[in-house]
């Protein structure tokens, strides 16, 4: 805001000598004579009500513009000191001077309009009583210290969200974006705040994208000035949180990137954070993705995930965690040395978002590929995890439990995720109040349960360790899931029952065939095709939630699945054995007349891929 630094009262003093005095109306000669005495004892006079407003209203509406400019820059002065609430008697005035064809009255208006916008009644009145005519009036001026007021009194009314809409039709975007671009760096500070204050909501930003202020707010990311910087940066942030608006800066501004890695290392730490803000939004679309590690992005955001101011440490996980979606980003991030900062956010307990995000990208870094499944066990992820995970939120239980879920599903890792006692924190947690947390916990289970080529030597006697404890071990877990009125949850179990009970494992197959526990309820679910509640576990609620997916093992008839797997668990049950297999069975996989070996593969297939191509979140 442009300040207006005169001396009211040697300014009136100095004017009643001038020529016009006697041409002086008599009340606004009287006028003249209180303001003068008001002014002697300002510290004590309220000029926002009686006698003192009275006044200076008779001079506003005078016609005789020396006395305008005097009440302009008497409003100007007072406002700038105290700002109170004020009414429709104190605006009026104002609001006829800011109409005033005279320059200098315009400015003195709109200064003391600035300052009392401050206040969030004022703000609303301002604009209720048609403030924005005359302000966007003044904005088109050629002088720059009016634009400067104009522009910086919009600035102020526009953060009041009643507002925003108000402005946004009322045709000043144009005059805004326009003067964005101006040489004065007040007026262009002021302009840029103003259309930050803008992008707060769906349909003013897209007034805003119409009113071609995009190009503006990317050419202005190269400005010197740092707030101006931080305004540009910060409202193509919220620019960006629209689909529609990505794309329109996809196909026309291509240095969009390179700016905004750039200002990662800009000397302000809340530029530093709204760039990385800005290009996690962006990090939405595929696109933006792969060209912020072209962009050697990667390289500022691993500076900043390590730093420990916490705006910095959260916007540059966010933005990692988004860029971690595309596949061929994996290896790039792994290899620029993300892995043991993302591990030692895990403990990060000041902020359950950074957990959530480190975790998650973490999970994300293990989807495609087993080299980084087994780099990320190797940087000791799994271990914090298991130290981790019982003490953390729910939020974070639920990323935690789901990224072990991806990495149970490496044939290689099984043995050495079950030697570490992942089991040990897994089962206690099949047991928590949140269904996610519960199936992702449980879906870990079953996949460390399963494999593709099982030999001999496979060791699964740590099922066996936990078989009764913690929390009633495996067994009461999969009793508990069985009798789920969840058909998602009774589908987990049965099909982790059949992986156990292919296992060749004499001791967990007798756990299985001698349990009181478990076989009333398989029997049951053999039996029974009524229909039962499915879980939201699988039908993602956020992008928090997109590996839950059991359910998505769930080939057509779920129901007619889960009978179909009970069935073959009392092939096992029931027949008779060889060396701990039923006779129906060549190899390690059951090809009894329930279901095909080919439909077996197909489900150990489904919940492959619903692990690890639906992890990306």
């Amino acid at each position: 805001m442009g300040a207006v630094s005169s001396c009211c009262e040697s300014c009136f003093r100095s004017r009643r000598s001038q020529q016009y005095e006697p041409l002086l109306l008599e009340n606004e000669r009287e006028a003249v004579a209180d303001l003068l005495q008001y002014l002697e004892n300002r510290t004590t006079t309220n000029f926002f009500q009686g006698s003192p407003l009275t006044a200076l209203t008779t001079l506003s509406f005078s016609d005789n513009v020396d006395l305008q400019r005097s009440a302009a820059l008497a409003f100007a002065e007072i406002t700038e000191k105290e700002v109170r609430p004020v009414g429709r008697d104190t605006l009026d005035p104002i609001l006829f001077l800011l109409s005033s064809q005279d320059t200098e009255v315009q400015r003195a208006a709109s200064a003391a309009l600035g300052n009392l916008a401050v206040n969030t009644d004022n703000k609303l009145l301002i604009v209720k009583l048609g403030g924005l005519e005359p302000l966007i009036r003044q904005m088109l001026s050629p002088n720059v210290e009016v634009q400067c007021n104009a522009v910086g009194c919009v600035t102020n009314l526009a953060t009041h969200d009643d507002n925003k809409t108000k402005i946004a039709k009322s045709g000043a975007l144009v005059p805004l974006t326009r003067l964005a671009r101006s040489k004065d760096m007040r007026v262009q500070r002021n302009a840029t705040g103003a259309l930050l204050n803008m992008t707060h909501s769906d349909e003013n930003r897209q007034q805003l994208v119409n009113a071609g202020a995009i190009p503006v707010l990317v050419s202005l990311l190269n400005s010197m000035d740092t707030d101006v910087q931080y305004y540009c940066t910060t409202a193509l942030s919220n620019i960006a949180v629209d689909g529609a608006n990505r794309k329109k800066l996809a196909q026309n501004e291509s240095k969009l990137v390179t700016s905004l890695v750039a200002l990662m290392d800009s000397p302000s730490l809340k530029v530093q954070c709204q760039a990385a803000l800005a290009l996690r939004n962006l990090a939405s679309d595929e696109k933006y993705q792969l060209e912020i590690v072209k962009a050697d992005g990667l390289t500022s955001l691993l500076r900043l995930l390590q730093s420990t101011y916490l705006p910095l440490i959260l916007s540059s996980a966010a933005c990692v965690r988004n860029v971690s979606i595309h596949p061929q980003n994996e290896s790039p991030i792994i290899e620029s040395g993300f892995l043991q900062p993302l591990i030692n956010l895990l403990s990060f307990k000041d902020n359950e978002e950074v957990q959530c995000h480190a975790i998650s990208t973490l999970r994300n870094l293990a989807a495609s590929s087993e080299k980084n499944k087994t780099a990320i066990v190797k940087a000791g992820a799994v271990q914090s995890i298991k130290e981790l995970v019982l003490e953390v939120p729910m939020n974070v239980q639920s990323e935690m439990t789901a990224c072990v879920a991806v990495l149970a599903l490496s044939d290689e890792l099984k043995g050495q995720l079950l030697e570490m006692g992942i089991c040990e924190v897994l089962i206690p947690l099949t047991n928590s109040p949140s269904s996610e947390v519960q199936g992702n916990s449980a879906a870990a289970l079953g996949n460390l349960s399963s494999k593709d080529g099982r030999i001999a030597s496979d060791d699964y006697s740590a099922f066996n360790d936990v078989w009764e404890k913690p929390d009633g071990g495996m067994h009461r877990y999969l009793y508990n899931f069985l009798t789920s009125v969840d058909a998602t949850f009774q589908h987990i179990a049965v099909w982790t029952i059949v992986q156990l009970l292919e296992s060749g494992d004499p001791q967990l197959i007798s756990n299985i065939r001698l349990s009181g526990l478990l076989n009333p309820s398989i029997r049951q679910l053999a039996l029974s095709r009524t229909p039962s509640a499915t879980s939201s576990v699988g039908t993602p609620r956020s992008h928090r939630s997109q590996s839950q997916s059991y359910a998505d093992t769930d080939a057509g008839d779920g129901q007619g699945e889960i009978q179909l797997l009970a069935r073959r668990i009392l092939e096992f049950v029931d027949g008779d054995v060889d060396g701990g297999l039923p006779r129906s069975v060549a190899g390690s996989h059951m090809a009894g007349s329930s279901v095909s070996s080919a439909r077996d593969e197909e489900l150990r297939r489904s919940v492959r891929e619903a692990f690890s191509s639906g992890s990306h979140h």
